[in-house]
């Protein structure tokens, strides 16, 4: 098992935002990927990488910045986009000098709502990253996938709100996992299996109303903001996914064709959210991940 260097990049509302920082055998000078969590910006912290995962980008020569973030609900949207952007300015700021990293070829990746992080920094940060990797990630949060009750959760047993808010707090959190953090951490996929009931995950993560205040998502939709200067992208997305449909990775796609971007997108057929938790040895998943060092190497 891989011990990162583990550091606070930023204090925020008396919360410790933290990065793990792994470096390769011969870290000297190496590209640097800024890997991003998933969780639906509600839950994950920088652990939830995989450690063969890790392992491979490692071993392909690549040091890799694992972070933390603010969560929602206790934290709104542009606070979480501002220690995204703080991350990135941080790994920037001292990356070189206290790692060793090139800091001129930084790409950045994430999974789910990492991979929406990822496709912000697309655009919110400067300069840009040399290159992308989005697996199963969105642009859209104004979408009626998640604005509108989802039909596959509804599936589900109902949640009631008073049991979805039991693990909502009122402090800024970004480690679900510390201790004495929330009252109920355990429960925190039931507010989220809520907000897709109910349709009110973007109200509840940004607080704007998608309906009445759609401006206000601009500055957060990267879908929106594609232009000609967007980073290369790798968008890896299985086409059966039933938590981020895999519609929104092929509008991402779309709309850097139109802008001409250099771009690919990777489905994954019959792969649903999370396709890649199969492990290594599956067909799918080396394929996928054959198609990202390749993208690496090409870009970083």
């Amino acid at each position: 098992m891989h011990v990162p260097q583990t550091v606070t990049y930023k204090i925020a509302d008396r919360c410790d935002l933290k990065a793990d920082v792994y470096v390769p055998e011969r870290g000297d000078a190496a590209a640097v990927i800024l890997w991003i969590h998933g969780g639906a910006l509600i839950g994950g912290n920088r652990k939830d990488i995989r450690e063969e995962q890790l392992e491979f980008y490692l071993r392909n020569g690549y040091a890799l910045v694992s972070i933390d973030y603010r969560l929602a609900p206790e934290t709104k949207l542009p606070e979480i986009i501002a220690d995204i952007r703080d991350a990135y300015d941080w790994l920037r700021r001292e990356g070189r000098q206290r790692f060793g990293f090139d800091t001129r070829r930084i790409g950045v990746a994430g999974h789910s709502a990492g991979g929406y992080l990822t496709l912000m920094t697309g655009f919110c940060v400067s300069p840009r990253p040399r290159a992308l990797v989005s697996f199963y990630g969105y642009g859209d949060l104004t979408g009626g996938w998640y604005s509108r009750p989802d039909p596959f959760y509804c599936k589900l047993a109902p949640v009631e709100k008073e049991t979805a808010h039991a693990s909502v707090g009122t402090e800024p959190v970004a480690d679900l996992s510390l201790p004495g953090t929330l009252p109920d951490p355990r429960g925190r996929f039931q507010f989220y299996l809520y907000c897709r009931q109910q349709g009110l995950w973007p109200k509840e993560v940004s607080g704007f109303d998608p309906d009445y205040e759609s401006k206000l998502y601009v500055p957060f939709n990267p879908l929106w903001n594609v232009t000609p200067d967007y980073p290369p992208t790798l968008l890896l997305h299985g086409d059966l996914d039933t938590d981020v449909p895999y519609a929104q990775s092929v509008l991402m796609a779309y709309e850097m064709q139109r802008h001409g971007v250099e771009h690919e997108l990777h489905t994954v057929r019959g792969g649903g959210h999370g396709f890649d938790g199969h492990g290594f040895g599956k067909p799918e998943v080396d394929t996928a991940f054959d198609r990202v060092i390749g993208f690496l190497k090409q870009h970083l």
